[in-house]
């Protein structure tokens, strides 16, 4: 699997004499993000990997090289942790769904966003009725009519511009 060799070539270039801490951080960041996505905690992990250039850990040279190591050390448990995942679990699948689907929980907010409490508690009871299609479609039109007239637009305007949507299309 290339995303093993990957990572186990980073674990390799840990012991590499000149190592750089963080250009090996920007690298492996860039490499889990490609592999488990952006907001992987693992890439964190790797973020908080410091070497503690504080003028008390610069004059004590026994322990500079000492707490290098712990970074290093640090950084190849997370990548083999990322690599046992891998092996056990496969990567990741990060593609998009075809048939793109808006967050029920984003349409919601759009609702009571642009709806009274009452209006939001009826309309969830008309979804909610057991009646057939034709029934529900009438229940929601004369919900619609009673409606404020600027609440469809008011409503697509907030759906269409929350945040959350953004990565839907």
């Amino acid at each position: 699997m290339k995303e093993i060799k990957l990572l186990e070539e980073q674990i390799a270039k840990l012991d590499v004499k000149g190592f750089d801490l963080n250009a090996w951080k920007q690298y492996t960041v860039v490499l889990l993000a490609r592999i488990f996505g952006e907001n992987d905690p693992k890439i964190k992990q790797v973020e908080k990997i410091e070497y503690d250039y504080s003028s008390w850990s610069l004059r004590d040279t026994s322990g500079s090289s000492a707490y290098m190591e712990t970074c290093k050390k640090l950084g190849r448990e997370i990548l083999q942790a990322s690599i046992d995942e891998l092996k056990a679990f496969g990567a990741p699948d990060h593609q998009k769904p075809k048939n793109k689907v808006i967050d029920v929980e984003v349409v919601i907010h759009a609702l009571e966003e642009e709806l009274k409490v009452s209006q939001f508690k009826n309309l969830v009871a008309i979804i909610n009725d057991e009646s057939n299609q034709v029934e529900k479609a009438k229940a929601l039109e004369q919900f619609l009519k009673n409606t404020d007239k600027q609440f469809p637009e008011k409503f697509l305007i907030n759906l269409l511009s929350s945040k959350d949507l953004k990565d839907k299309f």
